[in-house]
């Protein structure tokens, strides 16, 4: 797999980006290991500026980033202004602001992400839609996450599918990658395995998902950004970082 369409979900290494000189450091280690691309999330106050400073420095390009669900809704203007100082284009809503406890729920959710993904299209900026497993109960027989997108349009709302709660949610990765051909620019990177009788996050390829088939199912559905994240690691995040990032350019044509 070619390293310039693969980065590091920075939300991984949010205990080590607390404070700007954190931030610093923890940028060079990123780029060290071998990522020339992060997804900004997780970190303390830092002045944008400052943040682009180090990017620059270490030449690392700020992909996408993850951005506050009220903002996002409530205040795209303030989102779109960010994106602008960070020239990046893509930025995800990473988790329900509102509980997602019914269809009208869902839906007037899907209605609010659709109005802010066309503010943003009109600023030449992508919003995408990161799920975790609560977007895959079902409300009279549909996902509430086919109810986002059914309920969105593709031109205002993108997807950034997580593999890993996928799996978790009882769904097939490599479906839905599929199913969002198109749709699908960015996409996140964590393996599913087990400990015990304990689902648990993997670093890319020393779990159970079939990553040859989800890159494929990606590629053809578009996916520019391939993003690896692992909220929670086996070993030293740093470490994890690496093995993922090693597996893919070793192993994923």
């Amino acid at each position: 797999m070619k390293k310039n369409v693969i980065a590091a979900q920075l939300y991984t290494l949010r205990d080590h980006l607390k404070t700007p000189a954190d931030i610093a450091s923890t940028l060079k280690k990123v780029k060290a290991i071998g990522y020339d691309a992060v997804q900004v999330s997780g970190m303390g106050p830092i002045e944008t500026k400052e943040l682009n400073k180090i990017l620059a420095g270490e030449g690392l390009v700020c992909c996408a980033t993850h951005e506050s669900g009220k903002m996002i809704v409530e205040d795209t203007a303030a989102v779109i202004a960010r994106l602008q100082e960070l020239n990046c284009r893509y930025t995800a809503y990473p988790y329900p602001h509102t509980p997602l406890d019914s269809e009208a729920a869902v839906t007037a959710l899907a209605k609010q992400l659709d109005a802010a993904g066309a503010k943003m299209r009109q600023a030449g900026q992508v919003l995408t839609y990161h799920n975790h497993a609560i977007e895959l109960q079902r409300f009279n027989g549909k996902f509430a996450l086919d109810l986002i997108y059914d309920g969105s349009s593709p031109q205002n709302l993108q997807g950034e599918i997580d593999t890993y709660w996928i799996q978790a949610g009882g769904c097939d990765p490599v479906a839905w990658c599929s199913k969002l051909k198109n749709r699908l620019p960015l996409l996140h990177l964590k393996d599913y395995g087990v400990i015990g009788n304990d689902a648990k996050m993997f670093e890319v390829g020393y779990g159970s998902l079939n990553w040859p088939a989800i890159v494929a199912a990606a590629r053809a559905a578009g996916t520019e950004w391939f993003i690896v994240e692992e909220d929670t690691c086996r070993f030293d995040p740093f470490v994890s970082l690496k093995m993922s990032l090693d597996y893919l350019l070793a192993e994923i044509a």
